[in-house]
């Protein structure tokens, strides 16, 4: 199941560097995650400063 990103996100950008797949990407208001790309890895979870993402 991939992870997704909550309306907590506050567009840092700081998830989207950790991705070893790059499957995160700036969105309309705040970053998305591409599911067809995500390998849940969780590498983001740990990086995001308002714990935005979540599994989903």
């Amino acid at each position: 199941m991939a992870y997704k990103i909550t309306d907590a996100c506050i567009s840092c950008g700081a998830c989207a560097g950790e991705c070893p797949v790059g499957a995160i990407a700036e969105g309309d208001g705040q970053y998305v995650i591409d599911a067809n790309s995500c390998i849940d890895c969780g590498a983001c979870t740990g990086a995001c400063p308002t714990d935005a993402i979540i599994e989903g």
